[in-house]
């Protein structure tokens, strides 16, 4: 045992670089794949474009120019002095557009990792456990997967209030089971691995296989669903938004605002097309991108 343990600590040096050294090949390789394709190059710059608006809404414009109200220049069209016109309350509807974008990638980024965390979590310890802890596990998503996603967000944020944390809690309960049966099915694959049981071998924790060699190796398709699944969240956000379950006035948020404007839509259809048309470039923008990464890490794409 102690000449195991020794050999383990000699060869620590040396692993770290050259999984390093790996690990940088491999990035790069699934760049240059990722970059051949067109679709996928598009969605990433107009992912950038949206996160960009985003990180730097207070730059593009004043948060004030959202709440500040102007009703002697209340439903004016886009102009020079207001890009995407104003609302019934005379506030500056591109001002409202930028700080919304905020709420609605905070909302689908956020319900999507943390869906990926508790997801990943439950999966591999199902797939690797297996028999009576997977039995619990999959049981209690199976009942949960028989409510439409949709219906579930509605009834949790109905249960807890319309706001912005509960609508995060309610957009991640709903993503959760999908994410925690992707896990364990790939999981399932990889646990009777030769690097599994060498780990074993050397004595290593359960939770420090899971976590520290099986989850690693799959990641390619976790990656791949929790970009796509940020743009499901984005779209479902909206939904909830507009519904009144899900920000609610005055924060700007592109559901809500869509929700606002349907009284104007014959009067005032700018109100619609502007935000719709940020709804859609965002859920495009993860959508191409997840696609890319697909194709990225597919083996079969290299040359």
């Amino acid at each position: 045992m102690d000449n195991n343990t020794a050999a383990v600590k000699a060869e620590v040096p040396q692993t770290p670089q050259k999984k390093k050294s790996k690990k940088n090949r491999q990035g790069k390789e699934i760049w240059r794949r990722y970059k051949k394709s067109t679709p996928a190059m598009i969605g990433f710059w107009l992912m950038i474009i949206v996160i960009a608006m985003a990180v730097f809404a207070d730059v593009i414009c004043p948060y004030s120019d959202c709440i500040k109200q102007d009703i002697m220049n209340r439903l004016q069209g886009p102009s020079m002095a207001h890009w995407f016109g104003t609302d019934e309350y005379g506030r500056d509807e591109f001002a409202r557009i930028v700080h919304g974008s905020r709420s609605s990638l905070w909302i689908g980024v956020s319900s999507s990792v943390f869906s990926m965390a508790i997801g990943g979590f439950l999966g591999a310890i199902a797939a690797y456990y297996g028999k009576a802890v997977d039995n619990i596990i999959m049981r209690i998503t199976d009942v949960v997967m028989t409510v439409p996603p949709i219906l579930l967000s509605l009834a949790v944020v109905a249960a807890l209030g319309a706001s912005m944390t509960n609508l995060l809690i309610a957009l991640t309960v709903s993503c959760t089971p999908g994410m925690i049966r992707l896990v364990r099915s790939v999981v399932i694959g990889l646990t009777d691995e030769e690097y599994v049981e060498a780990a074993k071998s050397y004595g290593a924790s359960d939770l420090r296989i899971i976590f520290r060699y099986i989850v690693p190796n799959a990641m390619g398709p976790i990656i791949v669903t929790l970009t796509m699944n940020i743009a499901s969240m984005i779209l479902s956000a909206s939904g909830l938004s507009y519904l009144g379950m899900g920000i609610q006035p005055p924060s700007p948020e592109w559901g809500s605002l869509l929700s606002d404007a349907e009284s104007f839509m014959f009067t005032a259809p700018y109100l619609l097309y502007f935000p719709g048309i940020f709804i859609v470039i965002a859920a495009l923008s993860f959508n191409l991108v997840g696609d890319g990464i697909s194709d990225a890490f597919d083996p079969k794409l290299k040359d």
